[in-house]
């Protein structure tokens, strides 16, 4: 980082990129005290708006860096920015790594993309409609002929899925993709 920085004053075009990424780099390994300047400096340059890629993953780095100093609610809003910027760039890696972000600083009712419920099994599928109806585990389980361990396995599986954090949200994502079929 040192040299990239001492290159600065001759990159010509390239300096303010640099720059960014530069400050970026020092952010992600600086201390504490340190960081935040850097953070913002680099989501401050004009050059990474037309980077939405450079510029969500940069936003990304600091929500999960405020997360980490416990500051939520400072961190839901730049995440909840990345995670944007990233879905609608189809970066699917880098949506997913921004929802789990997002749902270990509390977040709900993150958006679901339309296709996430077809990533389910079958039988995800069945549970989870079963489970938007109300059932209960043991309800669900004596109606599909399985443990209720299994049907808890299912939805344990089927949430990072769909996107979500908690079972009140399966009704809504069961209304949307009826809406859409």
């Amino acid at each position: 980082m040192d040299e990239a920085e001492r290159s600065l004053p001759g990159a010509g075009r390239l300096a303010p990129r640099r720059a960014a990424l530069v400050h970026l780099s020092r952010a992600v390994l600086a201390d504490p005290a340190e960081a935040e300047r850097h953070f913002a400096s680099a989501l401050a340059a004009p050059v990474l708006s037309p980077r939405p890629l450079e510029r969500a993953r940069a936003l990304l780095a600091y929500g999960e860096w405020l997360r980490r100093r416990r500051r939520i609610v400072e961190a839901r809003s730049s995440l909840t920015e990345a995670e944007t910027a990233f879905r609608s760039l189809g970066a699917r890696p880098w949506t997913a790594r921004a929802q789990a972000e997002l749902r270990a600083a509390g977040a709900q009712g993150l958006s679901t993309e339309p296709d996430a419920f077809t990533l389910l099994t079958p039988q995800q599928q069945q549970i989870v409609r079963l489970a938007a109806r109300g059932l209960t585990n043991r309800e669900i389980a004596e109606k599909l002929y399985l443990s209720p361990r299994t049907v808890s396995s299912h939805l344990y599986r089927a949430f990072p899925k769909l996107g979500i954090t908690v079972r009140s949200q399966l009704r809504d994502v069961v209304e949307t993709v009826d809406a859409t079929a």
